[in-house]
């Protein structure tokens, strides 16, 4: 009786841990001189994504320019940051993969991910993409280059 516990309580981890959505997530702290970060814009991501997260920065209070990779203005950045989005479909479309990246001189100082690609039977996988991107710049970057009083574009909305 004993070992079929123990057999039953291995196969409900392994399905526990299968069925898993994990987030990670870095913050840049605040680097000297960050307030302008250029994004290297990357054409096979789904086209919400680079609109949210240059909206999610700018509220933030940061100015941002997005480069091709091969733009020569981009040797003149110290801050970039690259991204990547992967969407799924069961039932519904929805945000399963999610990366941004930041850099200072090549450097990366930051980074948040979340991956909900094996997250199967995990009802919480159905994410709104603009929303999971807002949170992962806000956990990035937990402190706005913009005063206390000045309220963001997103706050004065509400």
């Amino acid at each position: 009786m004993r070992n079929i516990f123990q057999i039953c309580l291995v196969v409900l981890s392994l399905l526990t841990t299968a069925c898993s959505i994990k987030q990670e997530v870095h913050p840049v702290g605040e680097p000297i001189g960050m307030d302008e970060i250029c994004i290297i814009e990357d054409p096979a991501v789904r086209e919400g994504f680079l609109p949210t997260y240059v909206a999610a920065l700018r509220d933030k209070g940061y100015r941002v320019k997005v480069l091709q990779k091969s733009s020569p203005e981009l040797e003149k950045c110290n801050f970039t940051s690259t991204y990547l989005g992967l969407w799924s479909w069961d039932l519904a479309l929805y945000l399963s993969y999610a990366r941004i990246d930041v850099m200072h001189n090549n450097r990366t100082i930051g980074t948040a991910s979340y991956d909900s690609r094996h997250g199967s039977a995990n009802m919480g996988k159905f994410v709104k993409g603009d929303k999971k991107i807002r949170e992962l710049v806000d956990k990035m970057f937990p402190s706005s280059v913009n005063s206390p009083e000045v309220p963001t574009a997103q706050e004065a909305a509400k």
